[in-house]
């Protein structure tokens, strides 16, 4: 697990130096490090078009540059004015300052990342965006330095994938949850079993190492960490068309992949709800 977080570490601190450069990161390529935009032939079908210019009209350019997300789980949370929101691996920072504004000035966001780079950037964009109602801790998912019962709603764009202990995560995650406190989060699921070279050949593709969860494995990982309210709804199918170059690099024929896996891969969006009283 300690080889994983090296990677993850890594993988994302060059993602930050990228964006402080002035380029764009992607999440294709089976490299630690993602690969290079410009050497890419298609859009990314992973990170492409989550925003609308609405939501980053206002911010950084580099908030958007160091996004490598699935998906945009602050769209979907039904954040409120007052609440308190805990990013999970917020990376540069977008979902937690799009937060910062739904739960406006009585509220507060924030964002927990291990990388020293990707929280520089982080604060620099706060700074940038004049935001003041965020705050950017350093630490792992795996133990998140907040206290018992301290959020009420939990976001991740994409992360809870990459880990190592997912289990821990999301025991960690229902602790600091407030009782009716809410999981939404945005993540890589697999729907129903796939051919293992296919999956390890996918999953490079869609994240360098996505360590994606199975739908059903997810929800009952969640109910055993005691979450109730469970439920998984695709927000972007992967066609594993467009992996073809990935595939064929182990020796798989796309189209035929595609015709056996077709519509397991994706985006999804996840959530739970703590209960409001343990039984």
């Amino acid at each position: 697990m300690s080889d994983l977080k090296a990677v993850v570490r890594e993988k994302y601190g060059d993602a930050a130096k990228r964006a402080l450069q002035g380029q764009t990161s992607s999440c294709c390529g089976s490299s630690p490090g993602c690969c290079d935009p410009s050497e890419v032939s298609f859009e990314d079908p992973i990170t492409a078009n989550l925003y609308g210019e609405a939501e980053t009209g206002s911010l950084p350019e580099n908030v958007v540059r160091a996004s490598l997300g699935c998906g945009n789980p602050t769209a979907l949370a039904e954040l409120r004015a007052g609440e308190v929101v805990l990013d999970l691996g917020s990376g540069g920072g977008l979902d937690v300052l799009l937060s910062a504004k739904r739960v406006g000035p009585t509220g507060k966001a924030y964002g927990l990342d291990m990388t020293d780079e990707m929280l520089a950037l982080a604060r620099k964009n706060q700074a940038e965006a004049g935001v003041t109602n965020v705050e950017f801790l350093k630490g792992e998912i795996e133990a998140i330095p907040l206290p018992d019962a301290s959020v009420d709603v939990i976001i991740s764009n994409c992360v809870i994938n990459l880990s190592g202990d997912k289990d821990r995560v999301l025991a960690e995650a229902f602790r600091v949850l407030k009782p009716g406190g809410r999981f939404a989060v945005s993540d890589v699921v697999v729907r129903g079993a796939v051919p293992h070279a296919i999956r390890k050949s996918v999953e490079l593709w869609v994240g360098c190492i996505a360590g994606a969860m199975e739908e059903s494995e997810y929800i009952a990982r969640l109910e055993r960490a005691g979450f109730a309210a469970v439920s998984v709804e695709p927000t972007r199918v992967y066609d594993v068309r467009e992996a073809r170059e990935f595939l064929a690099a182990d020796g798989i024929d796309a189209e035929a992949a595609a015709r056996e896996v077709e519509g397991r891969f994706m985006s999804a969006f996840v959530r739970a709800t703590k209960p409001r009283s343990e039984t």
